[in-house]
């Protein structure tokens, strides 16, 4: 129950507060915000209303539930609201600047109000930002792939160029690396990082994903840089599809993986070099036998001896149809062993599965294709019957692909539902002519 204040500004307060453009959060769009700030007459939600509160000469919060209101703040209120404020701090927002939700990280959200409201970054058309004027230079302190310590190394944007590079000595000539624009991902990790300033870059090098994990004391400084690579990689987009809309760029900027964290997997296991030579020799035996009756015989003891060692699950062909195929050949289909499940850091981005021994490995130990369910691709809740192997965690899932099953399983049921979930939302998905050519290259690489 809201505490002081007459009838009337009540009554009028809650009216405000229940029209539509106030029903989600000004800054970050999370529902039913509860919290207001009296000088810039907006409404909030809690986690929001903190930053707020950071900045005390901006923006006075206060609770809609708990703390008294004036006539005159219900009135100010009223006047403004989420459209109106919004109509004056994001009136010239730049199409690539990256506009957080609740489900960002604390440095995005904060940088994004004090950018509105604080420094004023968008009340003016054809302002000069730090992120926008095609290049950016500056030191990044830059985790190493072998030693693991963060190190202060410098890095180079530059639109004309098309490229980020970064130098290990702050004078030198040659960069260490030098990645074209368009293949370059970004996205803020905190927690993964160790630092609330954590950001991750991810590059593809030979059809190969390679991490870059970058830090900066300053959440405004680390967040240029996020805006700055958006605004490179527009541009260029904008020459190189001429004829695309502005949105339809916007949507291939840089982008969130759509989920991580820890499954065990195992995968198939070379083969002791006895096994398929038994396997032929059992079959060439058999065909040497005249009676069906013996070559039954001898097939069925066969299959039974090889089930108890594990090589065959059973006859996958009735024996009729193994005789229509050849009177006197017989298959024995021996399935592949498994090595022993191995924890493993797992990172789905978009198509590209990627399995890394640690989570800050600067290269991934594999790479699976998740392509479309009308080219073949599944996911399964479950492993195959009789799956055997020391998985300490027992809720499994099975990615089908056109040539081999990929065997998983995740520590709680809810980490299993949500990795069928994200990879259902990819399998789902018509494949794009470049997604086909990616798909060709895991083939033929395999």
């Amino acid at each position: 129950m809201m505490a002081g204040g007459n009838e009337r500004s009540m009554k009028t307060l809650k009216e405000v507060w229940r029209r539509a453009e106030n029903s989600l959060c000004a800054d970050c769009g999370k529902p039913d915000p509860d919290w207001a700030s009296s000088t810039l007459g907006v409404f909030i939600c809690l986690s929001c209303s903190g930053i707020h509160r950071n900045i005390p000469s901006i923006s006075k919060v206060k609770s809609l539930k708990m703390d008294h209101w004036d006539d005159a703040q219900v009135q100010f209120l009223a006047k403004h609201g989420n459209a109106v404020t919004k109509a004056t701090y994001e009136a010239h927002i730049p199409i690539y600047y990256y506009q957080p939700t609740y489900n960002d990280c604390q440095v995005l959200r904060e940088q994004w109000i004090r950018a509105k409201y604080e420094r004023k970054e968008f009340t003016e058309p054809g302002k000069q930002l730090p992120y926008s004027d095609g290049v950016k230079e500056g030191i990044l302190w830059k985790r190493g792939r072998d030693n693991g310590q963060f190190l202060p190394r410098k890095f180079l944007l530059s639109e004309r160029e098309g490229c980020l590079k970064y130098f290990t000595k702050q004078d030198a000539k040659e960069p260490k690396i030098n990645v074209k624009i368009d293949v370059i991902n970004a996205m803020f990790q905190p927690v993964k990082i160790g630092n609330p300033n954590g950001l991750q870059i991810t590059y593809i090098k030979d059809n190969k994903t390679r991490n870059i994990f970058v830090y900066h004391e300053s959440g405004k400084e680390i967040v240029d840089w996020f805006n700055a690579i958006r605004s490179v990689q527009f541009h260029y987009l904008k020459v190189a599809f001429p004829i695309a809309s502005d949105n339809e760029i916007k949507n291939r900027l840089t982008r969130n993986f759509l989920k991580e964290g820890y499954m065990e997997k195992t995968g198939p296991k070379k083969s002791k070099s006895w096994g398929p030579q038994l396997g032929i020799k059992i079959s060439v035996l058999i065909r040497t036998l005249s009676s069906e009756r013996a070559r039954r015989r001898l097939l069925l003891k066969a299959g039974a001896w090889l089930r108890g060692l594990g090589w065959i699950s059973g006859v996958h062909l009735p024996f009729s149809q193994q005789r229509a195929l050849s009177p006197y050949v017989c298959h024995l289909f021996l399935p592949q062993q498994r090595e022993a499940f191995k924890k493993r850091w797992f990172t789905l981005d978009h198509r590209r599965l990627m399995y890394f021994k640690d989570p800050l490995d600067a290269f991934a130990k594999g790479e699976v294709f998740v392509g479309s369910r009308e080219n073949g691709y599944s996911v399964q809740k479950g492993l195959p019957l009789g799956t055997q192997g020391n998985f300490s965690w027992h809720y499994g899932l099975t990615i089908v692909t056109p040539d081999r099953e990929y065997l998983f399983t995740c520590e709680t049921e809810t980490d299993q539902l949500d990795w069928i979930a994200a990879f259902t939302s990819i399998i789902s998905q018509a494949m794009t002519p470049q997604e086909y050519a990616i798909e060709a290259y895991f083939k033929f690489k395999s």
